[in-house]
Protein backbone atom coordinates (compact mmCIF):
# COMPACT_ATOMS: atom_id res chain seq x y z
CA UNK A 1 0.00 0.00 0.00
CA UNK A 2 1.62 3.22 -1.19
CA UNK A 3 0.71 6.35 0.79
CA UNK A 4 2.17 9.60 -0.50
CA UNK A 5 3.56 12.35 1.71
CA UNK A 6 0.67 14.56 0.62
CA UNK A 7 -1.89 12.10 2.01
CA UNK A 8 0.03 11.91 5.29
CA UNK A 9 0.10 15.71 5.54
CA UNK A 10 -3.61 16.02 4.75
CA UNK A 11 -4.49 13.36 7.32
CA UNK A 12 -2.40 14.95 10.06
CA UNK A 13 -3.68 18.43 9.10
CA UNK A 14 -7.33 17.36 9.40
CA UNK A 15 -6.59 15.66 12.73
CA UNK A 16 -4.87 18.77 14.14
CA UNK A 17 -7.75 20.98 12.98
CA UNK A 18 -10.38 18.74 14.60
CA UNK A 19 -8.43 18.56 17.87
CA UNK A 20 -7.81 22.33 17.90
CA UNK A 21 -11.51 23.13 17.43
CA UNK A 22 -12.47 20.52 20.03
CA UNK A 23 -10.02 21.89 22.59
CA UNK A 24 -11.11 25.47 21.91
CA UNK A 25 -14.80 24.66 22.37
CA UNK A 26 -14.29 22.54 25.49
CA UNK A 27 -11.77 24.97 26.97
CA UNK A 28 -14.20 27.86 26.67
CA UNK A 29 -17.24 25.92 27.84
CA UNK A 30 -16.24 22.94 30.01
CA UNK A 31 -19.28 20.77 30.71
CA UNK A 32 -20.47 17.23 31.21
CA UNK A 33 -21.89 16.04 27.88
CA UNK A 34 -25.42 14.72 27.89
CA UNK A 35 -26.17 11.14 26.85
CA UNK A 36 -27.59 12.49 23.59
CA UNK A 37 -24.49 14.58 22.87
CA UNK A 38 -22.15 11.67 23.65
CA UNK A 39 -24.23 9.23 21.60
CA UNK A 40 -24.28 11.52 18.55
CA UNK A 41 -20.52 12.11 18.76
CA UNK A 42 -19.77 8.37 18.99
CA UNK A 43 -22.11 7.71 16.07
CA UNK A 44 -20.35 10.37 13.98
CA UNK A 45 -16.83 9.10 14.76
CA UNK A 46 -17.84 5.46 14.20
CA UNK A 47 -19.54 6.40 10.93
CA UNK A 48 -16.43 8.26 9.79
CA UNK A 49 -14.29 5.21 10.63
CA UNK A 50 -16.58 2.97 8.56
CA UNK A 51 -16.53 5.45 5.66
CA UNK A 52 -12.74 5.64 5.88
CA UNK A 53 -12.51 1.84 5.79
CA UNK A 54 -14.80 1.72 2.75
CA UNK A 55 -12.61 4.37 1.12
CA UNK A 56 -9.55 2.20 1.75
CA UNK A 57 -11.45 -0.71 0.16
CA UNK A 58 -12.23 1.39 -2.92
CA UNK A 59 -8.74 2.85 -3.31
CA UNK A 60 -6.47 0.04 -2.08
CA UNK A 61 -8.57 -3.12 -2.12
CA UNK A 62 -10.41 -5.39 0.37
CA UNK A 63 -7.25 -6.71 2.05
CA UNK A 64 -6.16 -3.33 3.38
CA UNK A 65 -9.74 -2.42 4.29
CA UNK A 66 -9.99 -5.60 6.36
CA UNK A 67 -6.67 -4.77 8.03
CA UNK A 68 -7.97 -1.31 8.95
CA UNK A 69 -11.25 -2.63 10.37
CA UNK A 70 -9.47 -5.37 12.34
CA UNK A 71 -7.00 -2.83 13.75
CA UNK A 72 -9.70 -0.28 14.55
CA UNK A 73 -11.88 -2.83 16.37
CA UNK A 74 -8.91 -4.15 18.36
CA UNK A 75 -7.73 -0.67 19.38
CA UNK A 76 -11.28 0.39 20.26
CA UNK A 77 -11.76 -2.71 22.42
CA UNK A 78 -8.48 -2.10 24.25
CA UNK A 79 -9.53 1.54 24.76
CA UNK A 80 -12.80 0.44 26.38
CA UNK A 81 -10.85 -1.74 28.78
CA UNK A 82 -8.59 1.23 29.56
CA UNK A 83 -11.64 3.28 30.55
CA UNK A 84 -11.74 1.30 33.80
CA UNK A 85 -8.44 2.91 34.79
CA UNK A 86 -9.59 6.35 33.65
CA UNK A 87 -12.67 6.06 35.87
CA UNK A 88 -10.42 5.24 38.85
CA UNK A 89 -8.12 8.18 38.11
CA UNK A 90 -11.02 10.63 37.88
CA UNK A 91 -12.55 9.31 41.11
CA UNK A 92 -9.32 9.20 43.12
CA UNK A 93 -8.28 12.70 42.06
CA UNK A 94 -11.83 14.01 42.63
CA UNK A 95 -12.16 15.65 39.22
CA UNK A 96 -15.44 17.63 38.94
CA UNK A 97 -17.75 16.10 36.35
CA UNK A 98 -17.88 19.25 34.23
CA UNK A 99 -14.05 19.29 33.94
CA UNK A 100 -13.59 15.60 33.12
CA UNK A 101 -14.22 16.09 29.39
CA UNK A 102 -11.39 18.64 29.13
CA UNK A 103 -9.00 16.36 31.05
CA UNK A 104 -9.85 13.45 28.77
CA UNK A 105 -9.39 15.59 25.66
CA UNK A 106 -5.90 16.73 26.69
CA UNK A 107 -5.07 13.14 27.65
CA UNK A 108 -6.17 11.96 24.19
CA UNK A 109 -3.96 14.56 22.50
CA UNK A 110 -0.99 13.30 24.51
CA UNK A 111 -1.95 9.72 23.68
CA UNK A 112 -1.96 10.50 19.95
CA UNK A 113 1.50 12.07 20.22
CA UNK A 114 2.92 9.12 22.19
CA UNK A 115 1.36 6.55 19.89
CA UNK A 116 2.59 8.40 16.82
CA UNK A 117 6.12 8.07 18.17
CA UNK A 118 5.64 4.37 18.95
CA UNK A 119 4.15 3.75 15.50
CA UNK A 120 7.15 5.39 13.80
CA UNK A 121 9.61 3.41 15.94
CA UNK A 122 7.70 0.19 15.33
CA UNK A 123 7.62 0.74 11.56
CA UNK A 124 11.38 1.41 11.49
CA UNK A 125 12.11 -1.70 13.57
CA UNK A 126 9.86 -3.95 11.49
CA UNK A 127 11.40 -2.73 8.23
CA UNK A 128 14.93 -3.51 9.41
CA UNK A 129 14.56 -6.55 11.68
CA UNK A 130 12.18 -9.44 11.05
CA UNK A 131 12.94 -10.87 14.50
CA UNK A 132 10.98 -7.97 16.00
CA UNK A 133 7.83 -9.95 15.17
CA UNK A 134 9.02 -12.69 17.55
CA UNK A 135 9.51 -10.04 20.25
CA UNK A 136 6.10 -8.43 19.68
CA UNK A 137 4.39 -11.83 19.57
CA UNK A 138 6.00 -13.05 22.80
CA UNK A 139 5.11 -9.78 24.56
CA UNK A 140 1.47 -10.00 23.47
CA UNK A 141 1.19 -13.62 24.61
CA UNK A 142 2.69 -12.63 27.97
CA UNK A 143 0.25 -9.69 28.21
CA UNK A 144 -2.69 -11.97 27.37
CA UNK A 145 -1.73 -14.48 30.08
CA UNK A 146 -1.21 -11.71 32.64
CA UNK A 147 -4.55 -10.10 31.75
CA UNK A 148 -6.34 -13.42 32.24
CA UNK A 149 -4.56 -14.17 35.52
CA UNK A 150 -5.43 -10.68 36.79
CA UNK A 151 -9.05 -11.38 35.93
CA UNK A 152 -8.99 -14.73 37.75
CA UNK A 153 -7.45 -13.16 40.85
CA UNK A 154 -9.84 -10.17 40.62
CA UNK A 155 -6.79 -7.92 40.82
CA UNK A 156 -7.27 -4.23 40.09
CA UNK A 157 -4.76 -1.45 40.46
CA UNK A 158 -6.56 1.48 42.09
CA UNK A 159 -3.39 3.51 42.74
CA UNK A 160 -3.86 6.56 40.55
CA UNK A 161 -0.43 8.00 41.40
CA UNK A 162 2.34 6.60 39.24
CA UNK A 163 6.01 7.50 39.58
CA UNK A 164 5.74 10.49 37.22
CA UNK A 165 2.84 11.94 39.20
CA UNK A 166 4.68 11.54 42.49
CA UNK A 167 7.68 13.35 40.97
CA UNK A 168 5.47 16.22 39.79
CA UNK A 169 3.92 16.54 43.26
CA UNK A 170 7.35 16.69 44.92
CA UNK A 171 8.93 18.98 42.35
CA UNK A 172 6.21 21.59 41.83
CA UNK A 173 4.02 23.36 44.43
CA UNK A 174 0.32 23.01 43.65
CA UNK A 175 -3.01 24.57 44.51
CA UNK A 176 -5.46 22.75 46.76
CA UNK A 177 -8.37 22.93 44.34
CA UNK A 178 -9.14 23.01 40.61
CA UNK A 179 -8.99 26.36 38.79
CA UNK A 180 -11.20 25.51 35.86
CA UNK A 181 -9.24 24.12 32.93
CA UNK A 182 -6.02 25.94 33.88
CA UNK A 183 -2.93 23.78 34.31
CA UNK A 184 -0.73 26.48 35.88
CA UNK A 185 -1.66 29.65 37.82
CA UNK A 186 0.29 32.53 39.39
CA UNK A 187 -0.60 33.47 42.97
CA UNK A 188 1.37 35.78 45.24
CA UNK A 189 4.18 35.94 42.72
CA UNK A 190 4.53 32.12 42.69
CA UNK A 191 3.73 29.80 39.81
CA UNK A 192 1.63 26.88 41.00
CA UNK A 193 0.41 23.81 39.17
CA UNK A 194 -3.24 22.86 39.56
CA UNK A 195 -4.77 19.43 40.18
CA UNK A 196 -5.81 19.49 36.50
CA UNK A 197 -2.14 19.19 35.51
CA UNK A 198 -1.79 16.16 37.77
CA UNK A 199 -4.86 14.59 36.13
CA UNK A 200 -3.44 15.19 32.65
CA UNK A 201 -0.08 13.69 33.71
CA UNK A 202 -1.87 10.64 35.12
CA UNK A 203 -3.95 10.11 31.97
CA UNK A 204 -1.02 10.72 29.62
CA UNK A 205 1.46 8.42 31.37
CA UNK A 206 -1.19 5.74 31.83
CA UNK A 207 -1.97 5.73 28.11
CA UNK A 208 1.76 5.61 27.40
CA UNK A 209 1.83 2.27 29.25
CA UNK A 210 -1.30 1.11 27.40
CA UNK A 211 0.45 1.81 24.08
CA UNK A 212 3.08 -0.81 24.92
CA UNK A 213 0.58 -3.58 24.16
CA UNK A 214 -1.81 -1.83 21.76
CA UNK A 215 0.82 -0.87 19.16
CA UNK A 216 2.37 -4.38 18.90
CA UNK A 217 -1.19 -5.76 18.73
CA UNK A 218 -2.16 -3.71 15.70
CA UNK A 219 1.17 -4.39 13.99
CA UNK A 220 0.13 -8.03 14.24
CA UNK A 221 -2.82 -7.19 11.99
CA UNK A 222 -1.22 -4.81 9.50
CA UNK A 223 2.32 -3.64 8.80
CA UNK A 224 1.09 -0.47 7.08
CA UNK A 225 2.02 2.54 9.30
CA UNK A 226 -0.73 4.66 7.74
CA UNK A 227 -3.43 2.12 8.67
CA UNK A 228 -1.91 1.68 12.13
CA UNK A 229 -2.01 5.45 12.69
CA UNK A 230 -5.54 6.03 11.37
CA UNK A 231 -6.95 3.05 13.28
CA UNK A 232 -5.51 4.51 16.48
CA UNK A 233 -6.88 7.96 15.66
CA UNK A 234 -10.43 6.71 15.09
CA UNK A 235 -10.29 4.52 18.21
CA UNK A 236 -9.14 7.40 20.42
CA UNK A 237 -11.36 10.13 18.97
CA UNK A 238 -14.55 8.57 20.31
CA UNK A 239 -13.04 7.55 23.63
CA UNK A 240 -13.96 10.78 25.45
CA UNK A 241 -17.67 10.51 24.65
CA UNK A 242 -17.63 6.77 25.32
CA UNK A 243 -16.38 7.50 28.85
CA UNK A 244 -19.58 9.41 29.64
CA UNK A 245 -21.93 7.18 27.65
CA UNK A 246 -21.07 3.78 29.10
CA UNK A 247 -19.69 4.71 32.53
CA UNK A 248 -22.21 2.42 34.24
CA UNK A 249 -22.04 -0.23 31.54
CA UNK A 250 -18.33 -0.79 32.16
CA UNK A 251 -19.12 -2.67 35.36
CA UNK A 252 -21.38 -5.01 33.36
CA UNK A 253 -18.66 -6.07 30.90
CA UNK A 254 -17.32 -8.62 33.37
CA UNK A 255 -15.73 -10.84 30.71
CA UNK A 256 -14.09 -8.04 28.70
CA UNK A 257 -10.63 -8.85 30.07
CA UNK A 258 -11.08 -12.50 29.11
CA UNK A 259 -12.11 -11.56 25.57
CA UNK A 260 -9.18 -9.18 25.20
CA UNK A 261 -6.76 -11.81 26.49
CA UNK A 262 -8.03 -14.20 23.78
CA UNK A 263 -7.60 -11.52 21.08
CA UNK A 264 -4.11 -10.54 22.25
CA UNK A 265 -3.03 -14.19 22.48
CA UNK A 266 -4.35 -14.85 18.97
CA UNK A 267 -2.50 -11.82 17.56
CA UNK A 268 0.64 -12.84 19.47
CA UNK A 269 0.59 -16.31 17.92
CA UNK A 270 -0.14 -14.74 14.53
CA UNK A 271 2.96 -12.54 14.90
CA UNK A 272 5.16 -15.52 15.79
CA UNK A 273 3.83 -17.44 12.77
CA UNK A 274 4.44 -14.42 10.57
CA UNK A 275 8.04 -14.21 11.81
CA UNK A 276 8.49 -17.91 11.09
CA UNK A 277 7.16 -17.30 7.59
CA UNK A 278 9.59 -14.39 7.09
CA UNK A 279 12.50 -16.71 7.88
CA UNK A 280 11.07 -19.49 5.68
CA UNK A 281 10.72 -21.98 8.51
CA UNK A 282 7.17 -22.92 7.51
CA UNK A 283 8.21 -23.56 3.90
CA UNK A 284 10.74 -26.10 5.14
CA UNK A 285 7.83 -28.03 6.62
CA UNK A 286 5.69 -27.63 3.52
CA UNK A 287 3.30 -25.24 5.32
CA UNK A 288 2.10 -21.66 4.99
CA UNK A 289 2.09 -20.10 8.47
CA UNK A 290 0.52 -16.80 7.38
CA UNK A 291 -2.93 -16.21 8.90
CA UNK A 292 -5.28 -14.44 6.43
CA UNK A 293 -6.59 -11.06 7.57
CA UNK A 294 -10.17 -12.27 7.12
CA UNK A 295 -9.55 -14.98 9.72
CA UNK A 296 -8.17 -12.34 12.09
CA UNK A 297 -11.19 -10.10 11.54
CA UNK A 298 -13.60 -12.99 12.13
CA UNK A 299 -11.82 -13.99 15.36
CA UNK A 300 -11.86 -10.41 16.68
CA UNK A 301 -15.54 -9.78 15.86
CA UNK A 302 -16.61 -13.21 17.11
CA UNK A 303 -14.68 -12.89 20.37
CA UNK A 304 -16.04 -9.40 21.08
CA UNK A 305 -19.60 -10.52 20.33
CA UNK A 306 -19.39 -13.59 22.59
CA UNK A 307 -17.69 -11.58 25.34
CA UNK A 308 -20.31 -8.81 25.28
CA UNK A 309 -23.31 -11.15 25.21
CA UNK A 310 -21.89 -13.42 27.94
CA UNK A 311 -21.06 -10.39 30.12
CA UNK A 312 -24.54 -8.88 29.84
CA UNK A 313 -26.22 -12.25 30.51
CA UNK A 314 -24.12 -12.82 33.64
CA UNK A 315 -24.72 -9.29 34.90
CA UNK A 316 -28.46 -9.70 34.47
CA UNK A 317 -28.43 -13.04 36.31
CA UNK A 318 -26.40 -11.53 39.14
CA UNK A 319 -28.88 -8.66 39.46
CA UNK A 320 -31.82 -11.07 39.63
CA UNK A 321 -30.17 -13.26 42.25
CA UNK A 322 -29.12 -10.28 44.40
Amino acid sequence: MHVTAEIWLITIGVLVAVLAVDLLVIGRRPHEPSMREAGIAIGVFSGLAVLFGLGVWWLAGPRYAAEFFAGWLTEYSLSVDNLFIFVLIMANLRVPRHLQQFALMVGIVLALIFRGIFIALGAAAIERFSWVFFLFGAFLIYTAVKLYLDYRSDESDDDSENAVMRWVRRRFPSTDDFRGTKLVVTEGGRRLVTPMLLVVVALGTTDLLFALDSIPAIYGLTQEPYLVFTANVFALMGLRQLYFLIGGLLQRLVYLSVGLSVILAFIGVKLVLHAAHEYGWDAGLGLDAEVPIWVSLAVIIGTLAVTTIASLVKSRRDERSA
